[in-house]
């Protein structure tokens, strides 16, 4: 009962209550290919030293993106994170309440969560942001709900080439909402939004003029997607969008597998109360001294479900800390060089794999990304590097391969690289 403290009789009351009679009920929208045949290939019962061994042992069979040539890239990127963040963001000073609801207890969180806004909407050429959300996916579906109470309209189209992942998300939150639909194509009348992501899910950035245009005569609100952000660094900030949003994790939080991540939002401030998540503002107390405060929490966790503008509940408070100390370490000169230092480490591989016979590089354009074609199917040949310990990016359909180049990328690594895909192709 330590760790199971619900008794039959609990449960029987809770299934009841909500109308299923047995636990395997909750889950029947899960795919069936989805479940485990049977159980799990684990021991019943096990002591805690024996369980931590059996746990580490699976996790020492992940192969770590540092632990040698790595290419791999596609919406989360191996960057560098200074030692002296994860020192920062352990001070005491940030070691507050999760969310902040009392800011003379939180000055410290509150204050970084204001430099992080500020830091948002510098980056983005926008009035204002948000902080902040869940991830780069979340918040692209966010600028879609978004832009549907501002407009009163129902359509969303995705343009470009646009992340299949964040396409997907985008697709649930729009289609569980009644009456609103997805397209292709350029905006009409009925549109309430276009969707674009720049660098494209292929790696090439994007203008925006002629989608501005459009959106315009239109009356469609612009949604711009950036799911590197270290590309703000060299590209010019999307000042053109109504909303801009994407991920942040490049900068100060680590892959993790995957996650968790930060997903950034910014706007225009004409639009600040249809805007998702919390807004921290500045201010003076009764003494005159500069404090901070949350300004805005449109989010159901603050206000009455019906009036929110949005049911997410968390923020990835630690992210956005972790992105915002790293950011001041930078300033805007070193940002700009990491940004630099990247596309150079992009320009360098697509220069040593352009010589491999049978490979084309297929982007004109690019930051850190792009796509080759290996003249053979890509996933067979991603497996054959895997074997021999280089991750060579991520095999898309047919014969192409998206590659990711950052700081962390050697010239040992591009040598390796392209001395195997040679032998193997």
């Amino acid at each position: 009962m330590r760790y199971l403290p619900q008794t039959k009789k609990s449960r029987e009351d809770m299934l009841a209550a909500i109308g299923v009679k047995v636990v395997d009920e909750l889950f029947r929208d899960v795919p069936k290919a989805a479940f485990i045949d049977g159980k799990a290939k684990i021991a019943d019962h096990m002591g805690e030293i024996e369980i931590e061994r059996l746990l580490s042992g699976y996790a020492n069979q992940n192969r770590a993106a540092n632990a040698g040539p790595f290419f791999l890239g596609a919406g989360c990127y191996n960057h560098h994170i200074p030692s002296s963040v994860d020192y920062i963001i352990q001070r005491s000073e940030f070691l507050t309440a999760y969310t902040p609801y009392q800011p003379e207890i939180a000055q410290g969180t509150l204050q970084v969560i204001f430099e992080y806004q500020t830091f948002i909407a510098q980056l983005t050429g926008q009035d204002i942001a948000n902080a902040s959300m869940y991830d780069g996916a979340t918040a692209a579906a966010e600028a879609a709900l978004m832009a549907m109470r501002v407009t009163k309209r129902d359509k969303v189209v995705l343009g470009n080439t646009l992340h299949p992942h964040y396409r997907d998300v985008v697709e649930t939150y729009v289609n569980n909402q009644h009456g609103a639909s997805l397209a292709d194509g350029k905006p009409d009348a009925q549109t309430a939004c276009v969707i674009l992501q720049t660098p494209d899910f292929h790696g090439t950035p994007h203008a925006m003029a002629e989608w501005r245009k459009l959106c315009d005569e239109t009356g469609a609100l612009l949604v711009v997607v950036v799911n590197e952000i270290l590309s703000l660094g060299l590209l010019p900030a999307p000042v053109e969008a109504d909303i801009v949003c994407g991920e942040a994790q490049s900068v100060g939080v680590a892959m993790s597998y995957g996650g968790p991540h930060l997903g950034f939002f910014a706007t225009k401030e004409k639009f600040l109360r249809q805007m998702p998540g919390r807004l921290c503002g500045m201010t003076v107390d009764a003494d005159g001294k500069r404090g901070f405060v949350l300004t805005l929490n449109t989010r159901e966790q603050h206000i009455r479900r019906e009036k929110a503008t949005s049911n997410i509940c968390t923020n990835q408070g630690l992210m956005a800390l972790a992105f915002t100390v790293h950011m001041a370490l930078l300033g805007e000169g070193g940002f700009k060089q990491l940004a630099t230092l990247n596309h150079e480490r992009a320009c360098d591989l697509a220069d040593a794999l352009a010589k491999v016979p049978g490979v084309k590089v297929e982007n004109k354009t690019f930051f850190n990304e792009f796509v080759i074609d290996l003249g053979k199917p890509s996933k067979a040949i991603v497996q054959k590097l895997a074997d021999q310990g280089i991750i060579a990016g991520l095999a898309l359909d047919g014969n192409k391969l998206l590659v990711t180049a950052t700081e962390m990328t050697t010239d040992e690594h591009i040598n390796a690289f392209t001395k195997a895909l040679k032998e193997v192709l």
